[in-house]
């Protein structure tokens, strides 16, 4: 199997690998996040250029930073010069340097760095997981599903998929892409800034830390063009609804503990809440007010038995996909167990490949409207399935402290 991870460009051929979450059931984990922007140096969205050293206010969105004390000594204990930083110190990932825990998620904005040719060439540096990582110690893994070949969204996408977009971020191995998926917040209604994803999108796990530069586009390529056509397309065009940063991430206190690279350990607990903020001023309005809407999230789904079909969404990168378009895939659920201790997993045929990974998946419950009810973890090395995390109380912990950090702003 493998896992359906981010996708870099320099590891586009190793198919989609499994991130590990901790077995543990321990308290999830709040990440806080200090936003800081910072303009480019020649207004032209240079993907690696000189940011300036203007400093801003977080979300407002002018240009203008004014940074509070308490974010500089927040910085500070991070050993982080705000200037070396959007002047491309982030680039560096000394193991040392690398913050991992909890509460050290920073995500300082950095204007014009997601450009178009940035977000183009994100690829697919997810490896497989392999038959030998799954367990039926637990009685309850079905046959392997028939591949479902995915199927294109028609464009605009924001008229088909409005919930669905690209999230990017940058790690050791290069600009990467995971799928995600607008979520309600229910300390906001209707005006949600909150995305789903998958837990090894936002962070390395037990072998490193929290991603960087971790942004959200939603409605990516809306307008489904080709890859020779997005070769000249504008940022508005390639990212129509905006960049919107991560100011906040959660995972679960299992990925950061045993999170890894490859095999089916800790998919069970792979998932994530961001929140962003738009890098450009947005009139005040929400990211759910942006795209037009939001999807409620299911903690306590049915079991896979009671379960018609589920309808998997993501922006496969690995071949013979190529990142740049959105597809579906639609079956029947049935049980993948990765280790005796863990939760059973969902799982559906499907022929997405990385860059699919954090892919919402969405069920149609008893009151006949659309819900999430998991994301897109791992997959097998030559694809045709796609395996996904159950919500429980872990997931509900993770997305409620979320909600919770901004519920008086």
């Amino acid at each position: 199997m493998r896992s359906i991870r981010p996708s870099s460009t320099d590891r586009r051929g190793r198919g989609i690998r499994t991130r590990r979450a901790s077995t543990s059931l321990a308290a999830v984990a709040l990440a806080s996040a200090l936003a800081l922007t910072a303009t480019a140096c020649n207004g032209d969205d240079q993907a690696d250029g000189n940011p300036s050293a203007s400093a801003a206010a977080v979300g407002t969105g002018d240009g203008k930073i004014k940074i509070p004390d308490d974010v500089r000594q927040k910085l500070k204990e991070h050993g982080i010069d705000i200037d070396k930083w959007k002047n491309g110190a982030w680039k560096d990932w000394n193991r040392k340097d690398w913050l991992r825990e909890a509460n050290d998620f920073i995500n300082p904005i950095i204007k014009g760095l997601w450009d178009p040719d940035r977000m183009r060439h994100a690829g697919d540096p997810d490896k497989g997981v392999h038959d030998n990582d799954i367990s039926g110690d637990q009685g309850v893994t079905d046959p392997t599903p028939q591949p479902v070949k995915a199927r294109q969204v028609a464009a605009p996408y924001h008229a088909n998929a409005a919930t669905s977009g690209k999230v990017f971020f940058d790690s050791p191995e290069g600009h990467m892409v995971c799928s995600g998926t607008v979520v309600e917040d229910p300390a906001h209604p209707g005006k949600s800034n909150l995305v789903w994803t998958a837990g090894h999108c936002v962070h390395a796990g037990k072998s490193g830390g929290w991603y960087r530069n971790l942004a959200f586009v939603p409605s990516y390529n809306n307008a489904a063009q080709s890859v020779d056509q997005l070769q000249h397309a504008s940022r508005e065009q390639i990212a129509p609804y905006g960049v919107w940063w991560a100011d906040a991430a959660q995972t679960s206190q299992q990925w950061i503990d045993k999170g890894g690279e490859t095999g089916g350990d800790g998919a069970p607990y792979d998932f994530a809440v961001i929140h962003v903020t738009p890098e450009q001023g947005n009139g005040g309005k929400s990211l759910e007010e942006t795209v037009g809407g939001a999807l409620p999230v299911d903690f306590d789904a049915p079991a896979v038995p009671k379960v018609q079909d589920m309808t998997a969404s993501g922006y496969p990168a690995a071949p013979p996909y190529d990142g740049q378009l959105l597809y579906q895939c639609e079956d029947k659920p049935g049980r993948l167990s990765m280790d005796q201790a863990d939760p059973t997993m969902y799982r559906i045929g499907c022929t997405m490949t990385g860059g699919a990974s954090g892919g919402g998946w969405v069920e149609t419950g008893s009151d006949g409207k659309p819900a999430l009810v998991s994301n897109t973890s791992i997959g097998p090395v030559t694809s045709g399935w796609l395996a996904g995390p159950r919500f429980g109380d872990v997931a509900k912990g993770v997305y409620k402290s979320v909600s919770d950090k901004f519920a008086g702003q």
